[in-house]
């Protein structure tokens, strides 16, 4: 099956595969840029962005981390990434994931489209206000990310009636992925809830509001299971893990060895600050964890509001933003390292470029 082109509001994506975003620090400059530049759609995480450049961008450090959340989603960060990603990419399609359940949501939105990003894509809740930053923005194109036809219903109901717009697209994520779910452990594994199953669902629903293009995520390998999404209605994909495995994966050499080195079964579900059950693989850290013998938590940077400034971290027994940034600066002891349940099929490091063959015309 050929691939053909998704528009997300104004914007066209060559290729309809859609890097996912992922912090502390995976998708940054050199792999969103690379990704638009291939012909994919490129999405910068905005977490984290004080750790960009050694932390040159956190007006404030304690304890050698971003304090509060202004210096953790730094502004001045978020700006530098953007900027070098443009030098990689040029005026190519380029997009922000912005977690709705962060501390300073709707300012780091505004902080997004005024660096120049083309598509703002939020999860980790439902963005019901979304529209409400970008009102000065109208070329810049909104994309939730849902687990549910009920959760977009909702959503396309409150944006026409508060904002009289739309979605310009859905990303549709099964409980597959990396990170975070849209789904208690329950439902993780059972079988109404994964991806294959929500798609045609989720594509009608979407058709009633205006054939808005549904990005199907969540476990996506290769060009068989894209083939395959396309043929249940989905107008594209979205795919992070699998580009933590190329050269321009913004994430340190040491993070990229955890996915190589990791097997099936290290791959698992755990507790998070955040509220939802997140997938990584399961290094000293989750031992720590378990045994309550882990680094003291202190919640510095004030991440994320479900934590309630540490409460929730203390409860489950690691603090989210300092364990992110550690994997991020390659600390295999304490790093947290978020994978999707296919990680441990990375096996060697190829480009972007190469990938991008791979993804579109078959191994």
């Amino acid at each position: 099956m050929s691939l053909k082109p998704i528009q997300i509001g104004k914007h066209t994506i060559k290729i309809p595969i859609v890097q996912g975003g992922m912090g502390v620090g995976i998708s940054w400059d050199k792999l969103a840029g690379n990704v638009s530049l291939e012909g994919g759609l490129g999405v910068i995480s905005s977490v984290g962005t004080g750790y960009y450049e050694n932390k040159i961008y956190a007006d404030k450090l304690i304890a050698n981390r971003p304090l509060d959340a202004e210096n953790f989603y730094s502004k001045k960060g978020l700006d530098a990434i953007v900027k070098n990603a443009r030098k990689i990419c040029g005026d190519a399609p380029l997009a922000c994931n912005i977690l709705y359940a962060i501390n300073d949501y709707g300012r780091v939105v505004t902080d997004a489209c005024e660096a120049g990003i083309d598509i703002i894509i939020t999860g980790a809740g439902l963005p019901t206000n979304m529209p409400e930053f970008t009102a000065d923005y109208p070329d810049v194109a909104l994309v939730p990310i849902v687990s549910s036809p009920k959760a977009l219903s909702i959503i396309c109901k409150r944006w026409q009636k508060r904002y009289n717009r739309l979605p310009d697209a859905v990303v549709l994520e099964g409980p597959l992925s990396g990170g975070h779910q849209g789904f208690t452990y329950e439902q993780c594994t059972m079988e109404e809830f994964q991806l294959e199953n929500l798609v045609r669902p989720v594509v009608e629903e979407a058709a009633l509001w205006g054939n808005i293009p549904v990005i199907a995520a969540g476990g996506i390998w290769d060009k068989n299971d894209i083939d395959a999404m396309m043929a249940l209605g989905a107008s594209g994909v979205q795919m992070g893990t699998r580009f933590i495995g190329t050269h321009e994966c913004d994430a340190h050499e040491n993070f990229k060895q955890v996915l190589i080195d990791a097997k099936e079964e290290d791959i698992t579900l755990m507790k998070s600050p955040v509220g939802y059950p997140a997938r990584g693989v399961r290094t000293k850290l989750r031992d720590l964890i378990d045994t309550r013998t882990g680094p003291s938590i202190k919640c510095i940077s004030n991440c994320v509001a479900p934590c309630n400034r540490g409460v929730e971290a203390k409860e489950v027994g690691f603090c989210i933003a300092d364990r992110l940034s550690d994997a991020y600066l390659g600390d295999k002891e304490l790093g947290l390292f978020f994978s999707g349940s296919n990680g441990y099929r990375i096996d060697k490091i190829i480009s972007v470029k190469e990938l991008m063959e791979k993804l579109t015309q078959g191994e």
